[in-house]
């Protein structure tokens, strides 16, 4: 099967134009709001102006939770920051500011904006799926609100990964590779992979992301050469990369398959790493049980399989698709993809928002703290991770979750440490950007007064110091980049508290 062409078209001038403005101006939010977050000081009775401590400059910005139009002051009066600019100014402060260089980040926050260039190109001539949950998931332009380079892909020529790019409305064949038998490692259920084809006697079934077989095409040359690994053929039907990039969907067979992909997204190399894979029966048992007999779904990650030779390269995920799970009559969507914003979004026209807030709230927030309270599990329920399924009348009325990779368990982690990071997913990630765009689009509505009542309800120890406590964790992500840590090694910045004196 051929893939679509994904290619950039030839434009003109003025569209090349308009493309690089809003490819600025999609990159600067995000990197925007990391700067305010992490490092910059509100400058009191100056709405919109900050201090910067490196360097003790001033910075102005425009709107909210997306911020626009950057400028600094200088003697000869404020200065409109392109791109570009922003990221020097952010380079300059941030070595003032820790007395530490980085010539990583600066590469990757302009490859950021450069991929956003190219896939806004692409989207001008590709066409959306009709499936509105794939729209969702194929939604995210901006992608993770406050990251420095969420679009970086690791600095490789567009060519290379733009084929498979779900937010260019991507579809693809998977590659089918045949895997010898005595080299071959598995966990789990991992039978839906043997019926995408049919290898030689001696061989089993593997498939493979085509972008990963040629990052790791030198260190699998050998295991081709000795026959350890064989190309059979592509599937017989394209999938669809799911925000996850590396996660794809295969909707005719209602199954997601999620790789190992040698690049850089976020904070990360996303491999599928040995010792996450090695844990995964255990921690996806745990969240499966701490699901049962509700009405809240979890796709559940059945197990993987790999080679003995490139166990971390070629290791493929099997997770359930949605439909299995799914409510009869009801319609997936990402969470992501309801705060980015996409045709067809049930966050767009509820006749009354407070009730479509209300059912939101009580589809998503009773199974996570459930699942901590009564099993010890921390769902790592941000807004890639989360699936909110809507009826004919686009309300709320079943909360899906996913990736057993991202989830702890009490006492792995400390009772402490594991509200800490619940609360940063399912309040500071998820609820308190959904909640700035549902304000945001429908004018005159506060969403806390609801997210009060509904944590209220739950009799956790925790609950009452969260709707007092000043401020709320709020992942560094900028920091965490310069700084050169570890990406699981999640570090907060404390957060005003919007649920505090309501």
């Amino acid at each position: 099967m051929e893939r679509v062409d994904l290619s950039p078209p030839a434009v003109d001038a003025a569209v090349r134009a308009d493309v690089a403005d809003l490819a600025d101006a999609y990159a600067a939010a995000p990197l925007l709001n990391c700067l305010l977050r992490e490092v910059a000081h509100p400058l009191p009775g100056r709405e919109g102006v900050y201090r910067l401590p490196g360097g003790d400059r001033l910075l102005r910005v425009r709107g909210g939770r997306r911020p626009t139009a950057p400028e600094v002051y200088t003697p000869h009066g404020w200065h409109r920051l392109d791109h570009t600019e922003l990221v020097k100014l952010v380079t300059e402060e941030l070595r003032r500011h820790t007395g530490l260089s980085n010539h990583e980040l600066p590469a990757e926050m302009l490859d950021s904006r450069d991929a956003v260039a190219a896939l806004l190109t692409a989207r001008a001539r590709a066409t959306p799926p009709d499936d509105p949950y794939l729209r969702s998931e194929q939604s995210l332009i901006t992608g993770h609100p406050h990251h420095p380079a969420p679009k970086a892909r690791g600095g490789g020529p567009v060519a290379a990964w733009l084929p498979y790019a779900p937010e260019a409305h991507a579809r693809f064949p998977l590659v089918l590779l045949g895997v010898r038998e005595d080299t071959v490692v598995e966990e789990g259920d991992t039978s839906a992979l043997d019926t995408l084809g049919q290898p030689p006697p001696g061989y089993r079934m593997l498939p493979a992301h085509p972008w990963q077989l040629d990052l790791t095409a030198r260190d699998l040359a050998p295991a081709f050469a000795d026959g350890r690994l064989i190309r059979l053929d592509t599937t017989a039907s394209p999938v669809w990369p799911t925000a996850a990039i590396r996660t794809v969907y295969a909707p005719e067979r209602d199954l997601f398959l999620k790789f190992s992909l040698d690049v850089r997204i976020t904070n990360d190399v996303r491999r599928l790493w040995r010792h996450d894979l090695l844990k995964l029966r255990r921690t996806d048992a745990a969240v499966t049980g701490a699901f049962a007999g509700g009405t809240a779904a979890w796709l559940t990650d059945r197990g993987y399989r790999t080679a003995d030779f490139a166990f971390e390269e070629l290791a493929v995920l099997v997770r359930d698709g949605v439909r299995g799970h799914v409510l009869p009559g009801a319609t997936p969507f990402l969470a992501a993809g309801l705060v980015e914003g996409f045709a067809g979004s049930p966050l767009d026209g509820p006749a009354d928002p407070a009730c479509w807030w209300e059912a939101y709230l009580r589809q998503v927030v009773p199974p996570v703290l459930a699942a901590f309270a009564d099993h010890g599990v921390v769902l790592e329920a941000h807004l890639q991770n989360s699936l909110v399924a809507c009826d004919a009348d686009g309300t709320p009325v079943q909360a899906l979750f996913r990736d057993a990779e991202g989830v702890k368990l009490l006492p792995d982690v400390s009772r402490a440490a594991g509200w800490e990071r619940l609360v940063y997913c399912l309040v500071v990630n998820h609820l308190a950007e959904l909640a700035g765009a549902l304000a945001e689009r429908h004018g005159g509505l506060d969403p806390w007064p609801a997210v009060r009542r509904e944590l209220g309800r739950h009799d956790l120890p925790e609950i009452a110091a969260l709707l007092t406590a000043p401020t709320l964790p709020a992942k560094t992500n900028l920091l965490l980049r310069w700084t050169g840590a570890d990406g699981a090694d999640a570090r907060y910045r404390p957060l005003p508290n919007p649920l505090a004196g309501g």
